[in-house]
């Protein structure tokens, strides 16, 4: 009743249909909650191993200083063996601690890795991360920067990362800004991946997408080619792929500052001209400057994303609530009607999350409320407590009514 009432709120405030979707039902949980009103948890991802006695989820999150923009520390992971009814304390990783760096000899400055997101990885049993590297100058992200595309394994023994290493590309100077900061992979039936990453030579303007093609060995990671290289010329290009296998093709969703976009593909690298998304009446879809990712289901393709237009013009660039609603796969637009909350607005943006496989019964989406203001005093959180904020990591649960035969954990 409790699930019920709170959807029911949400879905008044944002004058969208309260209709339950007959594949699934939502329920929530939280991994954690509380903060210092200093710093705040932040890029809550998870990946599902899989055991005799059920799966392990582990979550990777980090710690956010709120006065500064993307001032980000070291990685932390937390897990949970009862299908999230109990975490662990998140424990910092040393692995993942900022290390000096050199650039243009400039040698004072820190990089770390950031916007990770933990997968399994079936050929090689193992849970592979990806993100990509960040630098900072004087505590702050430095403006002309190369970026590489890190990956770390996690250790179930010790429950702890790997030191991360990163993948080689090709020799190129469009390839000196490469990463895979907040994109959701695809692992191949033969244990290739498919990897999308955005990319710029370092003073141009527009970010580029692409998918990599890589192998995993359980310890290396390896490119072997690239797909298309998607852009467009309005402001910072296209950039935070993601990438979704659904019946025979693959589907590729990438956020513009004015748009999201989409794309299609037989192959997994080469994808049609990228399209805005627009609900099926043919009305922008109202989200921009921001992430979306997929989950995918044998008996549906759905988009989890924010928007305008949902009562929310206090919520910086309208990153929450977060919604989900079915893709039309065909036509490439998303189905109005079936459009509901997935996590529910309480001031805090929702924008940066990630999705999870759990099991063939249940897909799981999770997400921290980032404790930052609007401008212009964004380390104020006052106004985001004041409407229910407390830099909760949401576990959204979506409880298939089919189990989900795509599932290959």
């Amino acid at each position: 009743m409790v699930r019920f009432a709170l959807f029911l709120t949400a879905s008044l405030l944002t004058g969208i249909s309260c209709l339950a979707d007959p594949l699934y039902q939502i329920e929530h949980t939280t991994a954690t909650q509380g903060f210092d009103k200093k710093m705040c948890w932040v890029h809550a991802r998870a990946g599902a191993m899989p055991g005799k006695d059920g799966p392990t989820v582990v979550m990777t999150t980090q710690k956010l200083q709120l006065s500064g923009s993307d001032i980000f520390y070291a990685i932390h992971s937390l897990h949970s063996k009862d299908l999230g009814a109990t975490w662990t304390t998140p424990a910092e990783q040393s692995t993942f601690a900022r290390v000096p760096f050199s650039f243009r000899e400039k040698k004072d400055l820190e990089m770390t890795v950031c916007d990770f997101w933990p997968k399994w990885h079936k050929a090689s049993g193992k849970l592979l991360g990806t993100g990509h590297t960040v630098v900072y100058e004087n505590n702050r992200v430095m403006h002309v920067r190369p970026r590489a595309t890190p990956y770390a394994v996690y250790d179930p023994d010790n429950n702890t990362w790997s030191e991360w290493k990163t993948i080689k590309l090709p020799d190129e100077p469009k390839f000196e800004n490469a990463g895979a900061g907040c994109v959701q992979r695809t692992d191949l039936a033969n244990g290739e991946i498919l990897l999308p990453i955005y990319f710029k030579a370092l003073e141009a303007p527009h970010y580029t997408v692409t998918v990599l093609r890589c192998r995993f060995d359980g310890e290396e990671m390896t490119y072997l080619k690239h797909g298309s290289e998607l852009s467009i010329p309005i402001k910072r290009g296209l950039y935070e792929p993601s990438v979704t296998q659904f019946s025979d093709r693959f589907f590729l969703t990438m956020r513009n500052d004015d748009h999201g976009y989409v794309s299609v593909s037989d192959d997994g690298l080469n994808y049609s001209e990228p399209k805005r998304w627009t609900f099926d009446d043919g009305s922008n879809l109202g989200n921009y400057n921001t992430q979306q990712h997929w989950v995918s289901h044998s008996d549906a393709l759905f988009l989890v994303y924010t928007r305008r237009g949902a009562s929310n013009d206090h919520v910086f660039r309208h990153r929450a609530p977060l919604f989900i609603a079915r893709v039309d796969p065909d036509k490439l637009t998303i189905i109005r009607d079936s459009e509901q909350v997935l996590v529910p607005e309480k001031g805090a943006r929702l924008g940066n999350f990630g999705v999870t496989e759990v099991s063939p019964n249940e897909t799981w989406v999770t997400v921290t409320e980032w404790m930052q203001a609007p401008g212009p005093n964004y380390h104020d959180p006052t106004p985001l407590i004041e409407r229910g904020a407390d830099n909760r990591i949401w576990v959204a649960k979506l409880k298939w009514q089919k189990p989900n035969k795509n599932f290959s954990n």
